[in-house]
This record gives C-alpha cells, sequence and structure tokens, in this order.
C-alpha cells in the first residue's frame, strides 16, 4: 500500500522563517512612523497581520485543498475577473491614487492593488493555455515521469501569447506599473520557453520585450532618470538619488552583525519607503551581512524547492505553474535586493514576505499554497 503524501516541509520551513522575520522588522521599522500618525505604534503592523497575513494564510490553506484540475478548469475566468477588478482602479471614487500612480482600490478599511493577485491568475492561465498547446509523449503517462513534449506550436500560437501580453501591459502601463508587468513578461517568457516551445519564439520574445522596455523609458523621463541615478547616484545626491544614498549607508553601517534588532537609525525619516520599497536596508541594517545572507539563502531555498516540484510533477499544468510561482517570488525577490545593493536600477517592487503591503502578501501565500499542493501530489 502506497505511503501518505506529504507536502514538501523544506518549503514550508523556508515560508515560516521568512514570514516571521518579516514581521520582526516590520515591527521595527513601522513603530515610530505608526506612533507619530496614529499615536499607535503598533498600527502598520497590525494592519499587516490583520489585512495582509491572516487572510494570506486562509487563502493558502484554501490554495492548498483546491483540486489543481479545478484551478486550471477555472483560470481564464479568474484572469478575466482579474482583469476587470483592475479595471476599477480607473474609476473615480474608487480608484486610489498615490505618488502619481493609480494601482488601488479603497475598501475602506484597506486598500486592494489588484496587479498583485494578477501575477498569479496570469501564471496559471498561462500554465493551462500552455499545456493545452503541447502534446506529451505517451511515454511520460506511463512512467509518471515527466518528459520533453512534442510542441503544437506554431506562429499563430506565438501571437496570441502576444495579444495576451499587449492586452495586460495596456491596465499596467496606464497605472502606472512597470515593475509588475516587468515581472509578469519576464516569468511568462521563462514559462513559455520551459513548454517546450520553439527556441526562435523565445529569442524574438526577448528582443520584442527589450525594444518594449526603451520604448516605455523613452515615454516617461522619470524612469531614464532612475538609469541615470543607477549608473551615477552622485548625478543628484540630495534629489533622486537620495534613496539609493540612504539604502547603501544603512547596509554599510550594518556591518557584519548588524546594529541590532530595533536599533536602525536610518528608519527615523532617513530612508524613505523604508517599510515597503527599501526595507532591506533596514533589515540589513539592524541584522547585518548576516542577516542579509541568512534571508537570500532562504529565497534561493524556495527557489530550488519550487523547481524541484516543477520536475517532480507528472503533469504539465501543475509542472509550470510550479516554474511560475516560484520564478515569480524569487526573482521578484532578487530585484528588490539588487536594487538596494546597487546591482538593479531602482524598480520599486516590493520584497516578497516582508514588505508592508497585504495584497502582495497574500497573493504571495496564495502562490505558496498552490506550490505545496502540487508537491503533496508528486510521487
Amino acid at each position: 500500500m502506497p505511503g501518505k503524501k506529504h507536502s514538501d516541509i523544506t518549503l514550508i520551513i523556508a515560508c515560516g522563517i521568512l514570514i516571521i522575520l518579516g514581521i520582526l522588522i516590520l515591527s521595527s521599522v513601522s513603530a515610530t512612523l505608526s506612533q507619530e500618525k496614529f499615536g499607535n505604534s503598533f498600527y502598520f503592523l497590525s494592519h499587516q497581520i490583520f489585512f495582509g497575513l491572516i487572510p494570506g494564510i486562509i487563502l493558502a490553506f484554501l490554495m492548498f485543498k483546491i483540486k489543481l484540475t479545478f484551478l486550471k478548469k477555472w483560470s481564464p475566468f479568474l484572469l478575466l475577473l482579474n482583469l476587470l477588478i483592475l479595471g476599477l482602479v480607473f474609476v473615480p471614487k474608487i480608484g486610489v491614487s498615490l505618488g502619481g500612480a493609480t494601482r488601488w482600490i479603497d475598501l475602506k478599511f484597506f486598500s486592494l492593488q489588484p496587479a498583485e493577485f494578477l501575477k498569479l491568475t496570469f501564471f496559471l492561465y498561462l500554465a493551462s493555455w500552455l499545456e493545452s498547446k503541447t502534446q506529451s509523449l505517451s511515454s511520460s503517462v506511463k512512467s509518471f515521469k515527466y518528459k520533453p513534449p512534442q510542441s503544437s506550436f506554431s506562429v499563430f500560437g506565438l501571437v496570441a501569447f502576444f495579444i495576451l501580453l499587449i492586452l495586460i501591459s495596456i491596465f499596467l502601463i496606464f497605472q502606472p506599473n512597470i515593475s509588475t508587468l516587468g515581472v509578469i513578461v519576464l516569468v511568462g517568457a521563462l514559462m513559455y520557453f520551459g513548454a517546450g516551445t520553439p527556441f526562435w519564439h523565445s529569442i524574438l520574445i526577448i528582443l520584442l520585450a527589450s525594444g518594449g522596455l526603451l520604448a516605455l523609458i523613452k515615454m516617461a523621463p522619470y524612469r531614464a532618470s532612475r538609469l541615470l541615478i543607477f549608473f551615477n547616484p552622485e548625478f543628484d545626491p540630495m534629489g533622486k538619488g537620495y534613496q539609493l544614498k540612504q539604502a547603501l549607508i544603512a547596509i554599510g553601517s550594518g556591518g557584519i552583525f548588524g546594529l541590532g534588532l530595533g536599533m536602525s537609525r536610518q528608519k527615523f525619516g532617513f530612508l524613505p519607503q523604508s517599510m515597503s520599497d527599501t526595507i532591506f536596508a533596514i533589515l540589513a541594517e539592524e541584522i547585518g551581512f548576516i542577516g542579509g545572507l541568512i534571508l537570500i539563502s532562504l529565497f534561493l531555498i524556495f527557489l530550488w524547492r519550487g523547481i524541484k516540484i516543477a520536475k517532480g510533477s507528472t503533469d504539465k499544468f501543475s509542472q509550470l505553474v510550479a516554474l511560475g510561482i516560484s520564478s515569480w517570488i524569487c526573482l521578484q525577490a532578487f530585484i528588490n535586493i539588487g536594487a538596494m545593493i546597487r546591482i538593479l536600477p531602482p524598480t520599486g517592487i516590493p520584497l516578497p514576505f516582508i514588505s508592508y503591503g497585504g495584497s502582495h502578501l497574500i497573493a504571495e501565500l496564495m502562490g505558496v499554497g498552490i506550490l505545496l499542493n502540487i508537491s503533496k501530489n508528486i510521487e
């Protein structure tokens, strides 16, 4: 009699540590600002827990228990619904604008950022669509092990993929939310390649995506200025380069072992967006190089387990979903960290499980729930 199947314990432990680390750092970073704005040093922390962590865990459990065939069947509807909700950000009195961007929906007690869920719904739909366009070898079915598929892709399949990306791009460009669009395109291209499509398709996707990025940079001068500051942060050290400068100061101040949890100096109004985009710099300041290395190692473990789950999956849909979710979360983490240590341009993308923001945390936990769901079905 076959033994009982279990979910990936290593992945669960890595995610648990990441969540605990995120709560600890956020409690340190947010206390002063919470006290100044609301007279309660735990306001932002409690908001993250009650409107991010708790609903995220509940939905993650739902994703863990739900049948994967149900997700595959309803993935087109989920993506369409997400796009409709995404369109509400442009409706007056419903959409919320902040810092020149219109990305949120006002739900009174909290705001919702539909673009964060778009990543997950798009990857689910793309996996379902790509599976329908490939034909697995009959021996794969017999042995229950994945083998490279015989591709049934044509130029029309590639065109359909581009049309889907263009549709999503329209919604995100007008917000604007180019960082989310970049993640969707990169992970989508990886999933497309992983489906066994012709190699020249992937080359064409990379070339067209690069051309689109250059066009978007020319459309908005502030994007070009980010690249300029990246290559030369001293160009405007008290203006556009201020955030990067302060982030590097925070990271450098932490040294090997850090100043101690709660002892950051940069969080006292010196480092902009210290609870969200630049929270890694505060983390490195408080728990040092060792703490930052542990965080990066946890994301590498996440990626390792995600790829292992993908490789062990017995159906194409599960394989591509596992590849998409693990790549999405880890790519986003390394883009955020890379921007803080100045090996990548700043993008304004949140650090998964760590940055303040309920929408991205809920979406990430839902992704983890699906990964664990797939892992329990591996032989």
